[in-house]
């Protein structure tokens, strides 16, 4: 199929409005719509510099179609749900056949799933690619994740690797799989990000309430973590962020932020999808957790004037202290995207599902992504040496990662316990490492107790076949 030299984009919020220019600037002609009338509006009054022809902005749906030459490749950028479905509806009836339809936004993998099998069965093609960077990305290079038909994927590739972030000459957008693959994969993403942004918040809390550190000295700090083993986006922005000033007062902004977090569902989805695939990502959970205890702002406002706190007395030496947190965010971080990568590996019991590979994914986050991150290299390493490793944390490459950073975390936690600040993510980490390097848990007892009141049944480690046992004679 001849490459095609032009893209049409439906949406023109933030990340809709950065692909248009960034394919525009890689030499695509790129014709741009939205439902919304004032959203038209707002794009033709605050770009209007940099309309030219190569930015075609359209009144219709219409006019959108008609100035595209077939095959025609069409990115969608609007809110995930419904009102992709109700474009759809709506765009199927202009398309020829063999148009491609790309969403760009986070859906849901099951809602890609159906709509690719819906596309295919009208003749056309169709796949989700999950988009990170934000706008910022958007406009100079994002992380891109693909899924659904290959040969779809291979002829807007060219388009897409154009636009790309690139770690070392190579695109950061990678085809994961058939379906929903890419907007799991891309899911994921955003859990592992869910509780990196968790871990550095109580990093945060740590430092300024137990430590009683100012925002400019965390903002050295998190500088100094940024040029070390924790370098990543995340944390350099968050430097950024405690130093910002508050431009309609006095002091930082930080400071003046309501304490309640808000969420648009992928973190939710991610933690669903794992326990309905039985795959453990309680740092996941915890910080999706924690953004919805976070909203009980009043509640918690009462409750500090009548919970009794530990009764210690604030001397803490900074440095020491310090380092021990970087060594605890070190390994908690690690087992955040363990607990990711396991999520996209682990076969589904019921095949209901989507499956990937995590070397790479690992190469696809390297660049412009949120989750971007020195970590990833000892990643990627560790799956290419070991392909079916079954689990980071089993990981040859990091074992002594592993001996370093664990105390950290261990002593981290206590420090954090008796100073009484709430650290779930933290703490989930810790159990998830503790847990997965024991062979002899608590699950015999439970399966016992669950054979002595429910007759459930259980199995035995020296004999084969399920048993059960009246335990109250």
């Amino acid at each position: 199929m001849t490459q095609n030299t032009h893209m049409g984009v439906i949406g023109l919020g933030p990340m809709g409005v950065g692909l248009t220019f960034n394919f525009a600037d890689n030499g695509y002609t790129t014709v741009v719509f939205d439902p919304w009338t004032d959203a038209r509006t707002t794009f033709a009054d605050k770009f209007i510099d940099e309309i030219d022809d190569r930015v075609v902005l359209v009144e219709n749906l219409e006019s959108f179609v008609e100035s595209l030459p077939t095959p025609r490749c069409i990115l969608l950028m609007v809110k995930a749900g419904d009102p992709v479905d109700a474009l759809l509806e709506a765009l199927y009836p202009m398309l020829s056949k063999g148009d491609l339809v790309c969403d760009g936004g986070n859906a849901h993998p099951r809602d890609t799933d159906r709509r690719g099998l819906d596309a295919e069965k009208r003749g056309f093609g169709f796949f989700g690619l999950g988009i990170s960077g934000g706008e910022e990305g958007a406009r100079h290079g994002p992380s891109m994740m693909a899924g659904g038909t290959v040969d779809f994927f291979d002829t807007v590739a060219p388009a897409l690797n154009a636009i790309s972030a690139k770690h070392n000459g190579s695109p950061c957008c990678s085809h994961f799989g058939p379906g929903g693959t890419g907007h799991f994969v891309k899911m994921v993403h955003n859990g592992i990000e869910y509780a990196i942004m968790q871990l550095i918040g109580e990093a945060y809390l740590l430092m300024r309430d137990a430590a009683g550190m100012s925002y400019g000295q965390m903002a050295d700090v998190f500088d100094k973590w940024n040029n070390g083993a924790l370098s990543s986006y995340l944390f350099g922005i968050t430097a950024g962020i405690l130093r910002t000033p508050d431009d309609l007062g006095d002091g930082v902004l930080i400071d003046k932020i309501l304490d309640q977090a808000r969420e648009k569902g992928t973190g939710q989805w991610t933690v669903r999808l794992a326990l309905e695939f039985g795959i453990p990502v309680p740092t996941i959970a915890e910080a999706v957790s924690a953004r919805h205890l976070s909203r009980y702002g009043d509640d918690r406002a009462k409750a500090e004037t009548l919970l009794p706190k530990p009764n210690v007395q604030s001397n803490v030496d900074r440095g020491s202290f310090v380092d021990e947190l970087e060594q605890a965010l070190c390994a908690a971080v690690m087992v955040s995207y363990a607990q990711g990568l396991h999520l996209i590996t682990a076969a589904k019991p019921d095949g209901n599902g989507w499956v990937a590979k995590p070397e790479l994914a690992g190469r696809t986050w390297q660049a412009g992504c949120v989750i971007r991150a020195e970590f990833l290299e000892k990643i990627i390493a560790a799956y290419v040496n070991e392909p079916e490793l079954p689990n980071l944390l089993m990981a040859k490459e990091l074992t002594e990662d592993w001996a370093t950073s664990m105390p950290g975390l261990r002593g981290t936690l206590c420090f954090a316990i008796q100073y009484g600040i709430p650290v779930p993510a933290l703490s989930s980490a810790l159990a998830y490492y503790d847990g997965f390097g024991n062979s002899r848990l608590w699950s015999s007892l439970i399966q016992a107790q669950r054979d002595c009141f429910g007759a459930h049944t259980y199995e035995r480690k020296d004999k084969p076949g399920i048993f059960h046992t009246e335990w109250l004679k």
